[in-house]
């Protein structure tokens, strides 16, 4: 089943069919919100707002583990995230789609980055988080609607809530050479490769963040929310032209990223990691 996370400004879908709400318990806590199961397009479908109903959560409040786990535990395999983000290329324009392939962590908050430790060892493969099959359906769809969209481009993860110097813009862009940035897909990306979920991210460029000279072009919130709710009617759009056929199987790699990953012999497990591994491996 594929699983769609909303990002600011996206709290529920119009074209999706809601069938049932269903609140989630998990053992990190609650998701964000409901999960909202339903078609789209004759497509089951599962529906999360990443920062609630109501936009109540920050970045850094989210309760990401929660998440994913939610997602995984009703059969979900596939993710794809709608996110804004800022722009650190030219030519990467306010209004136009990102997909990350590469993934830059320079979020130092101290969210929970795994769902690994406290007696359940792996290190897992993280050289390509992102999943080149959804990639590949998403960029063939927005070259269908002539719908500008760039791919091989790396995300960088900031913690925020606020929004970067120019020095710190500057560095990103110049130094560590990122082409978008923003404040959620870390580590949301890295724990659905523990988990064995296919995801990948539908970036919304919304700004051209801080390094530019001109400080009118320098983001604010009101920037953000006005272009994204530009481009909302472009995701529309997009959604319903991925889903109105049957997605292809599923990427071998992406549901074995925990082949000789886990180093913990299983008959050493307490009770819940051995609940935690059992989740994950399905």
């Amino acid at each position: 089943m594929l699983a769609i996370i909303g990002g600011t400004g996206l709290y529920d879908l119009p074209h999706f069919k809601v069938l049932e709400e269903r609140e989630i318990g998990t053992p990190f806590g609650r998701p964000s919100a409901p999960l909202l199961f339903g078609e789209y397009d004759g497509q089951k479908v599962v529906f999360l707002p990443r920062h609630g109903k109501r936009h109540e959560f920050l970045p850094h409040e989210i309760n990401y583990r929660a998440n994913t786990w939610a997602l995984k535990s009703v059969g979900v395999y596939r993710i794809i995230s709608i996110s804004a983000v800022g722009s650190l290329q030219e030519e990467l324009a306010p209004g136009d789609f990102v997909i990350p392939s590469q993934y830059f962590d320079w979020v130092k908050d101290g969210r929970i980055k795994t769902f690994f430790g406290d007696g359940l060892v792996a290190h897992v493969a993280m050289a390509n988080p992102s999943c080149l099959t959804l990639t590949r359906i998403i960029a063939d769809a927005a070259h269908k609607l002539n719908i500008n969209i760039h791919v091989e481009k790396t995300y960088v993860g900031v913690e925020g809530p606020r929004f970067g110097t120019k020095a710190e813009s500057d560095f990103l862009k110049d130094v560590v050479k990122c082409d978008i940035v923003g404040m959620t897909n870390i580590p949301e990306v890295f724990l659905a490769r523990e988990a064995q979920i296919c995801y990948c991210t539908i970036a919304i460029v919304t700004d051209y963040d801080s390094w530019q000279d001109d400080h009118k072009r320098h983001v604010t919130a009101v920037d953000v929310i006005e272009q994204y709710k530009k481009s909302l009617d472009k995701i529309m759009e997009l959604l319903d032209e991925i889903l109105a056929t049957s997605l292809p199987p599923i990427d071998h790699d992406y549901r074995k990223s925990l082949e000789n990953a886990v180093l913990t012999p299983i008959d050493n497990l307490t009770p819940e990691k051995k609940q935690l591994y059992d989740m994950l491996m399905t």
